[in-house]
């Protein structure tokens, strides 16, 4: 019973591994890419003796290949006092760093074009066309040395009265193109809870923000539904579909299994007490008392030698 619930699980577990597989290998999360870019920007920090103030490029491994993370780190006051500026991104006099003790680590990316396709595929985008690469600004806690540091945890960078800017202008030619073009693109923030904000720009290919996050520039397509996104549910449909059939087979294999051993076990239990009753012993009345007789089968004494008595 035991080992056929363990070769139950084990089916099952390899069904599920299966049908996790058909959704294809890589990251597809747009989380779980930011958690793999802030390990090796910490890493990074390990294995070097970086200032504060001065940015940094991250170099990545080959399968992130068209990503590019810079790094700086400051002193929480002196960003506040003083502000920053990180490539597009410009954190204005007064900005916040909610959470942050004495320093904080800011990542700067740009997905480029093929990885900012993860945030196209997880987000509603239907009816609009990215026409620039996802940039993405992320704060994390710093200490003073982040070789022993504790494990990095995500502040919130917060600018309520002058808000952060954006500038898409050096991103990709595409954007330059629909400027000339007539066509005026949106800004597209990507919030953490799976919603888009698509809002207008404040001048031209620039956006602003009031916290970090990631952003982009859509312009409205109606001949680009979210196909991606569909795709990915109709993978996920047909491998939960698959999982669940194996499991309802192996399910339907194990109770089979059961119900044999329970109906074998019945039938050699049945065997044992008839060939019980067959062998108990007779049962005759003993005065008023019923008690348990064997049959006579003790054997007749003879004579072994014939003697005459007559002359004894």
């Amino acid at each position: 019973m035991g080992s056929l619930l363990y070769l139950y699980l084990i089916l099952v577990s390899l069904a599920f591994t299966a049908a996790l597989s058909s959704q294809g290998q890589g990251i597809k999360s747009a989380r779980l890419l930011d958690l793999v870019l802030r390990d090796y920007t910490f890493r990074s920090y390990n294995k070097n003796n970086f200032r504060t103030a001065k940015l940094y490029a991250i170099h990545l491994p080959a399968n992130l290949t068209g990503i590019r993370v810079d790094s700086v780190r400051y002193r929480c006051g002196s960003l506040t006092r003083y502000g920053a500026k990180i490539k597009e991104f410009k954190l204005p006099i007064g900005v916040s760093i909610q959470h942050c003790v004495e320093r904080v680590l800011i990542l700067r990316q740009n997905l480029g074009s093929n990885w900012s396709s993860i945030y196209y595929d997880n987000y509603e985008l239907s009816g609009y066309q990215l026409i620039s690469p996802v940039l993405g600004l992320l704060a994390y806690n710093a200490g003073d040395d982040m070789v022993t540091s504790t494990t990095p945890f995500e502040l919130i960078i917060q600018s309520d009265k002058i808000p952060i800017t954006i500038d898409f202008s050096n991103t990709t030619k595409l954007v330059n193109d629909t400027s000339k073009s007539g066509i005026i693109p949106l800004c597209a923030s990507f919030e953490r809870d799976g919603k888009v904000t698509l809002t207008k720009q404040v001048s031209q290919n620039v956006c602003t923000a009031k916290k970090q996050g990631h952003f982009g520039l859509v312009i409205e397509s109606p001949l680009m539904p979210l196909k991606n996104k569909r795709a990915s549910n109709w993978k996920l449909a047909i491998g939960s579909a698959i999982g669940a059939a194996l499991g309802a087979f192996l399910l339907g294999l194990l109770l089979i299994a059961i119900f044999v051993k329970v109906k074998k076990k019945a039938r050699m239990e049945e065997l044992v007490r008839r060939a019980y009753e067959e062998e108990a012993l007779q049962v005759s009345m003993v005065g008023h008392v019923r008690a348990p007789t064997a049959a006579g089968t003790r054997t007749v004494p003879t004579i072994e030698h014939d003697y005459n008595l007559h002359n004894i």
